[in-house]
């Protein structure tokens, strides 16, 4: 047995649970020294080739797996992978130093074949072993000035193995973490799977790459998380509450930390509550009215354009990443709340956007049946965290106002309730209509207590999310009016692509 247990370094860890998932093991306190030995060979057997070794200038820069100098030396490649992938055992000699991840002793070895002035300290790793951190012989933020790095042979070995644990994605790996040791080795274990897949198919065709994922880095991120929940749902029931962090990283020096744009580590987090919010969509609940928003959601294939002049275009798509854009507003959450829930709860469309959007055509009237107040319901409850008794009293007044439509036939209430842009001309509405329905022999649509709960704030100190409040409303609205049939009879009373234009501007989502 070894000792080799999850850190929380995520560079560590997603390498220890591909190693983990490599051995068939579900923890890695089951390690053996044989399971090591077998992941060395594999590193022995494959970094030294394609389509490794172009796979491996990702994260293992200017190591000799990808030095271009050692390109048709194979020998050199498979000393250098001995040596980096078998340091470790009792037998393996041991440095005074102790290893930054795990505390044991780093190993007595030089990371490097190079000799005389070029040698490397022994046990010392540097940014062509460790992805990210400084190479040799720069002592800028390195304690006392001594660059690299002391680590511990099996560190090392997780380390080596740390790629085969990611996806490729745009180029990079995306490596998947977790405070839930579950999920780190359940990310590890799917993209191991597919990357010895890959690498089959790669070497069978003659190939010198392994292909990019087929989607962008945050769709990739949520449909992964979707994926193994998916599969664990089916050998537990209790939910099992976590977060997760994305790495999305190059090791090329040719990245600058300082560029915005593509800077060489980019770090995606999804807090408890939204994991919690996403990890719903596969309940069976929710699981057939969150998967038709998902279908509306992704990214339109762009048509290939026609090969002479006056030919039609094909309809073949590009092979370009596709997206799917409800996934990726999830990372914009819980900041853009109204406007998730106006664009894809409310189905109001997102104007001034690309041909490939999908969000340019949402329509209320043509998509009544995906106006939800379940999923509002889940939405208000996991990603807001509104309380209780406001969620409640919005559902009641939507209900009220719902049926006075239905039995005043009040068309004219309804489109106002959706276009009014000030909150006095707002609370009018609201007042004219329930003392229209007391003269009708009604109950008031309003009171006192319920309206202060869900639109003030205190005296005539309106809340300053009303309309996010009153969009809440409008949808419990339309479920009711489509339920009851009323929308059927009436789509006119929903507003037109134009009156979308108009009144349902971009500043208010």
């Amino acid at each position: 047995m070894v000792s080799l247990y999850y850190t929380g370094h995520p560079l560590f860890d997603v390498g220890l649970a591909a190693i983990t998932a490599f051995s068939y093991k579900d923890d890695p306190a089951d390690l053996t020294v044989d399971d090591l030995n077998k992941v060395a060979d594999y590193i022995e057997t494959y970094y030294t080739e394609q389509p490794l070794s172009s796979f491996l200038t990702v994260s293992l820069m200017n190591s000799d797996f990808t030095q271009p100098a050692y390109k048709d030396n194979p020998e050199r490649k498979r000393a250098y992978a001995y040596r980096v992938a078998r340091s470790f055992g009792s037998d393996a000699p041991k440095s005074d130093e102790l290893c930054v991840f795990t505390g044991q002793p780093a190993m007595g070895l030089p990371l490097s074949l190079k000799e005389g002035k070029d040698a490397l300290p022994p046990g010392r790793a540097y940014r062509q072993h460790i992805p990210l951190i400084t190479g040799e012989g720069i002592i800028n933020f390195s304690p006392w000035g001594d660059p690299g790095l002391p680590v511990s042979g099996e560190a090392l070995l997780c380390l080596q193995f740390f790629p085969i644990g990611c996806r490729k994605c745009a180029g990079r790996l995306l490596a998947i973490h977790s405070d839930n040791p579950e999920i780190i080795l359940a990310a590890a274990r799917d993209a191991l799977n597919e990357n010895i897949r890959a690498i089959s198919l790669a070497k069978a065709q003659g190939e010198t790459k392994l292909p990019d994922a087929p989607s962008t880095v945050q769709t990739l991120l949520v449909d992964t998380l979707l994926a193994l929940d998916h599969q664990q749902y089916r050998t537990r029931k209790a939910f099992q509450p976590f977060s997760i962090t994305a790495y999305h990283l190059t090791n090329s020096g040719q990245s600058s930390p300082l560029d915005e744009k593509s800077p060489p580590l980019k770090i995606y987090h999804l807090p408890l509550n939204i994991v919690r919010f996403l990890l719903m969509f596969n309940h069976p609940d929710y699981r057939d009215g969150w998967k038709e928003l998902i279908r509306r959601g992704w990214e339109i294939p762009k048509p290939s354009k026609a090969t002479k002049e006056g030919e039609e275009s094909k309809t073949t798509t590009t092979n370009e990443r596709r997206r799917n854009y409800l996934y990726e507003d999830i990372f914009r959450l819980p900041e853009n709340a109204r406007s998730f829930v106006r664009m894809y709860l409310l189905r109001i469309p997102k104007r001034n956007t690309t041909q490939v959007d999908p969000r340019s055509s949402y329509n209320p009237r043509k998509e009544v049946n995906l106006v939800s107040w379940q999923l509002t319901d889940l939405f208000l409850r996991e990603v807001m965290h509104m309380e209780k008794e406001r969620i409640e009293e919005i559902r009641k007044l939507g209900d009220r106002l719902a049926a006075y439509v239905n039995e005043q036939g009040d068309k004219r209430f309804f489109l106002n309730f959706y276009k009014v842009q000030r909150y006095d001309d707002f609370r009018t509405l609201l007042i004219r209509a329930s003392y229209k329905n007391v003269k009708a022999g009604k109950a008031p649509l309003i009171e006192f207590d319920p309206f202060l709960t869900i639109f003030e704030e205190g005296y005539e100190v309106m809340r300053p999310d009303w309309k996010f409040a009153r969009d809440l409303v409008l949808i419990r609205m339309i479920e009711w009016l489509h339920t009851n049939n009323w929308l059927d009879q009436n789509l006119d009373a929903l507003p037109d692509n134009q009156e979308l234009d108009t009144a349902l501007t971009d500043k208010d989502q």
